[in-house]
């Protein structure tokens, strides 16, 4: 069979980053309860006058005492994760969108007829891929959309593409918007509460857009050929693709910030 063209393996990608903004930035951006300016009690947090001497824990609210622990969690939007350097965020994605994934692919339900007419494991494998890719990017700092779109590129198909020939059209972006939109769903809607459900629809259908260049995905970043031959035993099969999976994961993170040192956009810290 012919190789793919690069042109359209682009047309697949384009579209792929852009539906994944909306999940991974407000993941990583939302800070709803101001939880990144807070630090944890006793580590002299200025008092209301400005004075370093701040409230006691008798006159704080349980209201900040219950904000003070939420911004002591990992998490996007907090004080500690933004303490946190490049690399852990890195990590921490990794077994975020691994075990979100493995979820994912678990309740085939959230699939709808997606779950009836795609391989489970490889839909959601290499949207879950192609996400923690985009995310990890995000962490150093890049977000420009032909950058993203060679990420994906190299790491998911081994082709090592350069977009920098011209700008997209206002037809051609239209376009692109217009089909992220369709895999996005109701999950972009301005106000719209991120539902297990409507996150989990939302991966399926990014799955199913990579699936369109089916032939080319097993180049993508896999687990090791022992998780290949569990993954065909009766009953522990299952193990053996989940674990595959996760290692594809890992995988992926590293071959990802190999391209972003080699293109000198990794980030230190």
């Amino acid at each position: 069979m012919p190789e793919m063209p690069d042109d359209y393996l682009v047309t697949v990608l384009r579209p792929f980053v852009r539906a994944t903004r909306p999940v991974l930035d407000g993941l990583r951006e939302s800070d709803p309860f101001g939880l990144r300016a807070r630090v944890a009690p006793g580590a002299g947090r200025p008092a209301p006058d400005g004075s370093a001497d701040g409230p006691t824990p008798e006159e704080r609210s349980l209201a900040d005492k219950i904000l003070d622990t939420l911004a002591s969690v990992q998490v996007p939007g907090t004080a500690a994760w933004a303490r946190m350097g490049v690399e852990a965020r890195a990590h921490w994605w990794v077994y975020r969108v691994g075990r979100f994934t493995t979820l994912i692919a678990a309740i085939p339900g959230l699939g709808g007829a997606l779950a009836r007419t795609l391989p489970v494991s490889d839909a959601v494998g290499a949207a879950g891929e192609g996400l923690l890719l985009v995310a990890i990017a995000g962490e150093h700092g890049v977000r420009d959309e032909d950058r993203l779109v060679e990420l994906l590129a190299s790491v998911l198909f081994r082709r090592e593409l350069t977009l920098d020939q011209r700008a997209l059209t206002a037809e051609e972006d239209a376009a692109v918007d217009t089909r992220a939109s369709e895999l996005t769903g109701d999950l972009a809607g301005f106000g719209t509460r991120a539902t297990l459900k409507r996150v989990g629809a939302a991966v399926w259908r990014l799955g199913r857009a990579l699936w369109s260049v089916e032939d080319e995905l097993d180049k993508r970043p896999n687990g090791r050929f022992y998780h290949q031959w569990i993954g065909l035993l009766p009953v522990v099969g299952v193990v053996g693709k989940y674990l595959g999976e996760w290692s594809g994961l890992k995988r992926a993170a590293r071959h990802g910030h190999t391209w972003l040192e080699r293109r000198g956009l990794a980030a230190r810290g």
